[in-house]
């Protein structure tokens, strides 16, 4: 799941049968805000997107939905699904 504002974009992994969130990553994250010169670019995006790969295959998550919730398949969704890929989860 996804949610991007005009500042962050935020990336979360959910059960969906049971309603928890089994690994989340945005760029408010202590990990990356010292990284990051802003939080609403396409490399801010791509960071998150191997940020939460990385939680959610040492949840034991390798297998994902990606849910875009309605926004464009394109600049920041785009980069962080690819990151995302990258670091290991199969969409």
């Amino acid at each position: 799941m996804v949610f991007r504002s005009n500042q962050h974009i935020y990336a979360q992994v959910v059960d969906d049968t049971r309603g928890h969130t089994l690994a989340a990553a945005s760029t408010l994250d202590r990990e990356l805000r010292g990284e990051l010169r802003t939080g609403a670019d396409v490399t801010a995006a791509a960071e998150v997107g191997k940020l939460v790969a990385q939680r959610a295959t040492n949840a034991g998550v390798e297998q994902v939905a990606f849910d875009r919730s309605g926004y464009k398949y394109h600049g920041r969704v785009r980069a962080l699904a690819e990151a995302a890929r990258e670091g290991g989860l199969s969409f």
